[in-house]
């Protein structure tokens, strides 16, 4: 599938402004399930984009750098799988099995920029030193511009010459390769989440998990609601949340009354 100079502009300028949103901006910007529809709508199919965004969020959900541990980087691999997704006509699962190897590069580069770019803390200290905003918000425009001029460079050439490279291989891939990709991404999001309920969860909160399994369970084998299971369950979920903290705010409050000390005798 063949794209015009328009679209590449378009990726190039989206994948710029996520990656300085995801070390600066912080608006969530980065996130798969934000990023990967814009990238969809820009490549002309919006539903691909919305289904690889939701899968690879699973994914991503629960993975979080931890000292020099670095996982698979999100913005690079999403947007990758996304491409492959809608280009190279790939099942959701499929293409985020094959972009992942396209977000650990990525990473391995941001990895190198961040080492390159220890030595600018220098000027930060210089500049804090002397008292100088402007000189800071001119060293952080500098350094960000840097960051995002790499990640949509990495992305960019990713797009151009990987999807030639990328359907070659695709297309030389035997049946059974291609089923074992499409089940390992689908085992993925899973895994993902899997990883932020062992980081979350505590005996409190398994009563919640059930009983939202089973309302899943049942939403989802009524025809007429499982269209819209997840809205619904979402709803439930809020409800069910906010009432849990109003009670433990009331229980919490009760509490601090009974422990005032009065100094009378």
């Amino acid at each position: 599938m063949d794209y015009s100079i328009i679209q590449i502009l378009l990726i190039f300028v989206w994948t710029f402004i996520v990656a300085i949103d995801q070390f600066d901006f912080l608006e969530s910007l980065y996130q798969p399930i934000v990023t990967d529809p814009i990238i969809g709508l820009i490549l002309g199919d919006l539903e691909t984009g919305l289904i690889v965004g939701g899968t690879y969020q699973l994914i991503t959900i629960g993975l979080m750098p931890i000292g020099g541990a670095q996982p698979p980087n999100a913005v690079i691999g999403g947007i990758m799988a996304t491409i492959f997704a809608v280009s190279l006509d790939l099942p959701p699962e499929q293409a985020v099995a094959t972009a992942i190897p396209f977000a650990l590069l990525g990473q391995y580069g941001v990895t190198l920029l961040f080492t390159a770019r220890a030595p600018m803390i220098e000027k930060f200290r210089e500049a804090a030193i002397k008292a100088d905003p402007s000189r800071v918000l001119r060293w952080t425009i500098i350094s960000e511009v840097i960051l995002g001029l790499i990640f949509a460079s990495v992305v960019t050439l990713f797009f151009i010459g990987g999807l030639g490279v990328g359907e070659q291989i695709v297309s030389a891939f035997p049946d059974w390769l291609n089923n074992g990709l499409e089940a390992a991404g689908g085992m993925m999001r899973f895994v993902g989440f899997a990883i932020l309920l062992k980081i979350m969860m505590n005996g409190d909160m398994w009563a919640f998990f059930i009983m939202g399994f089973g309302i899943a369970a049942i939403v989802g084998s009524i025809d007429a609601l499982s269209s819209s299971a997840l809205l619904i369950l979402a709803f439930i979920g809020f409800g069910l949340a906010f009432w849990d903290y109003q009670q433990q705010t009331k229980l919490k409050g009760a509490a601090a009354s009974s422990e005032k000390v009065t100094d009378g005798i």
